[in-house]
């Protein structure tokens, strides 16, 4: 099995309460069962991570480039403006994917520039919790490259 994080930034913590008809209704607790689960059909470890702490995501970014573990990482508010935690995903060593439930672009203009985008293998969005599926399925062909 290939140990992967997901690591998931501010408020996400909130789904099922948070702008259900932005976020959906299933919680944070579903997400997470859904990613360990999927994560078992594709012979992955999951290490599922969540904080509001820029911080402590910057420090996982930089454990993850050390150990050489691929990310799923969907930012959160931290994707517009957190040029810390850009350039801590720019020293990714092993694959990383950007994902979001909503879609940034059909969003509030602020939202539509994601800081991370550049130094991201690729970018999943507007899918709902199906985005993390989406973006386990790419990165396990990823992985085998």
């Amino acid at each position: 099995m290939i140990k992967v994080l997901i690591l998931n930034g501010p408020n996400l913590q909130r789904l099922g309460t948070r702008e259900p008809e932005v976020y959906g209704f299933e919680t944070f607790e579903d997400l997470k069962n859904a990613c360990l689960e999927f994560g078992k059909t594709q012979d992955f470890d999951i290490d599922f991570r969540q904080t509001d702490d820029e911080a402590t995501i910057i420090k996982w970014l930089h454990e993850a480039a050390d150990q050489k573990i691929p990310v799923v990482i969907n930012p959160a508010a931290f994707t517009h403006y957190s040029y810390a935690m850009r350039d801590a995903a720019a020293m990714h060593t092993a694959p990383l994917i950007e994902v979001h439930i909503s879609n940034p672009q059909a969003r509030e203009e602020f939202r539509h520039f994601s800081v991370l985008a550049g130094v991201a293998d690729g970018a999943i969005a507007g899918f709902g919790i199906d985005s993390y599926r989406l973006a386990l399925t790419a990165l396990k062909k990823l992985v085998k490259l």
